[in-house]
């Protein structure tokens, strides 16, 4: 089976049930106000687009690391770090904005939510930045661009005056 059908599969029986049980894993907070008849379907967008990237976190998180370790073959350290961020980045949403709900205007909640979920995406984030140049550096380093001769590159490369050779 290839794997887009895999992660299609898997996205499917993750998504699914992950939205329909959103709120009652999750059931609004008393007293919290109620979205209007205008804002729902906006929350429904929300809603059906966390579960999805659920299935799809769930589903890299599956079959992403052979990819990751094929990016970055010199480091098993920054192909699991890129792999983990990769995976936070996308399973969290979901349980984060569902706590939201949950949570209502409770402040301590709030800390906990922020400190669970908010700094660990911004570490994610900072990771995959440092992996990412990481990346580009020691690529760089290992193949060092083509060198072309002066006549290669025309007049205008050394910065000289863009006149012509004789005989052409």
């Amino acid at each position: 089976m290839k794997t887009w059908v895999k992660v299609l599969i898997v996205t499917v029986l993750v998504a699914v049930p992950a939205f329909l049980l959103g709120p009652l894993l999750f059931p609004p907070a008393e007293g919290g106000p109620t979205p209007t008849a205008a804002q729902l379907p906006f929350f429904l967008f929300l809603a059906v687009g966390d579960a999805l990237l659920l299935g799809l976190g769930i589903s890299f998180l599956l079959f992403g690391f052979p990819v990751m370790r094929q990016v970055s073959p010199d480091s098993k350290a920054r192909a699991w770090a890129m792999y983990l961020s990769i995976g936070y980045l996308m399973v969290s949403w979901w349980p984060h904005l569902n706590l939201h709900a949950h949570n209502g205007m409770n402040l301590q909640g709030l800390l906990y939510i922020d400190y669970f979920f908010h700094l660990p995406l911004e570490i994610a984030g900072v990771v995959l930045a440092l992996s990412f140049i990481s990346l580009v550096t020691s690529r760089t380093a290992e193949e060092p661009a083509p060198v072309q001769e002066a006549s290669e590159r025309g007049p205008l490369a050394d910065g000289g005056p863009a006149v012509a050779p004789e005989g052409r």
